[in-house]
């Protein structure tokens, strides 16, 4: 079955960085779109940042300049480097593939 398994979350104090990672299992990872959202408490879900199969990418527009997302075919991997961090950027982030859900990852940013 499909696996996500997120990383790199956790607290950061406002101006500073983390990576987030998503090791995916039980799909055809080089050719399969994939991408981060987030949720904070009492909102929708929303889309962080996408990459297709070719490296496309595109952000949402409150992260664009600080938000950074690749992938690693070779490793299964997709990741978001995540600078200039702000409060409210604090949120579970997901990793998403075509049909599947990661479990989810806190990120806190401090002010």
């Amino acid at each position: 079955q499909v696996q996500l398994v997120e990383s790199g979350g956790g607290l950061v104090q406002a101006g500073g960085s983390l990576r987030l990672s998503c090791v995916v299992s039980g799909i055809r990872f080089s050719i399969s779109s994939m991408g981060w959202y987030r949720q904070a408490p009492g909102k929708q879900r929303d889309l962080v940042a996408r990459i297709t199969s070719d490296g496309n990418t595109n952000y949402a527009d409150s992260v664009k300049g600080r938000f950074t997302i690749s992938r690693d075919n070779a490793k299964n991997t997709v990741y978001l480097q995540m600078n200039s961090l702000r409060p409210e950027d604090t949120a579970v982030y997901y990793c998403a593939a075509p049909r599947a859900w990661g479990q989810g990852i806190q990120v806190t940013v401090s002010s």
